[in-house]
Parts: C-alpha cells; structure tokens; sequence
C-alpha cells in the first residue's frame, strides 16, 4: 500500500505492507537507522519519534496508520554541524554510554519539554491547575518510558534541566 508521509521536513512516498510498522519502514524502507529497535514490543523507548508533536514507540504503530503525517527522527532533530540544542547537551552532559538508547531518548526529551510548556500535566505534578514546570522529578516522571541500560538518567536529567532552563 502506498504510504505519503513527511519526514524531516520532507515529503516520502514508500509502498509497504499494511503489516510494516513505522519503525521498519523508517529504517528499511527510508534508510533513517537513527532510530533503533530495541524490544520490538513498547517497552524500552529506543524507537521513539516525534508525530505531528507527539512521541511515540514507532515499533508500536503500522505506517499505514500514518498517512500524511509528519515524523520527525533523530536526523531530523539535527545532525554533527548542527546539533538540535538537546543533542548538544546530552554530549555536554554525557547523556548517553553505549549509546543504543540515545535517538529514543533525545526525541522523547525534546517532546517532553515541549509537553511541559503546552501544560499537559502528568500524575506526579502536584496541583493540576497550575501549568507545569521542568522538575526534576517531572522530567524523570515523564521520561521513564525509555529504558538505558547503562544508568545514565542523571545526566540524562542535567541535559533535559539545561535546554529547559535556555527556554525559561
């Protein structure tokens, strides 16, 4: 079947089986491998995209479903002569150690800032009437979906605390 989608800013057009999830088509199909396969089942983040301003678990979710929509992966955050600002603070902070988790985790980072300013709560904020802020606590909260490894959420937390302080 025919799948239109944007990604990166640019306009795709890959013929797939209704079966193939996004990742697949992303990493096989568009050769985009910034976006890893990790658990193939949801559970550890690695294959994380931003659609239409939303992250999800790419493996969780056939392309077909996806028609028209706008993907942005970790190329399409930035790339080594123009780092997206959160990349460059995962690699001040050393926010990444193997490294497989890092694409997932940078995308899920940048949506969960971009979640917190549009005020979406979440259940570990303490009074949902008032919008919510970059915590600590808050950016763990909302980041624990992506599994690393290697330990490395403090740093991925010192990242997250910078580029949510440049915005402030």
């Amino acid at each position: 079947m025919p799948v239109n989608l944007i990604v990166n800013g640019k306009r795709e057009s890959v013929d797939v089986d209704t079966r193939t999830t996004l990742l697949d088509t992303l990493r096989e199909h568009l050769k985009l491998t910034g976006t890893k396969k990790g658990c193939d089942h949801g559970q550890c983040g690695a294959c994380t995209v931003v659609v239409n301003g939303e992250r999800i678990n790419s493996c969780l979710t056939f392309a077909v479903m996806h028609e028209g929509d706008e993907v942005t992966t970790i190329e399409g955050l930035g790339m080594p002569d123009n780092l997206h600002p959160m990349q460059a603070a995962f690699i001040k902070h050393d926010g990444y150690q193997c490294g497989y988790c890092t694409p997932g985790q940078i995308c899920s980072a940048v949506a969960t800032l971009e979640e917190i300013k549009r005020g979406i709560p979440s259940h570990v904020q303490e009074d949902i009437t008032q919008p919510p802020r970059a915590t600590n606590i808050e950016m763990r909260e909302r980041m624990s979906g992506n599994i690393c490894r290697c330990g490395a959420y403090s740093n991925i937390a010192d990242a997250m605390a910078e580029v949510a302080g440049e915005r402030a």
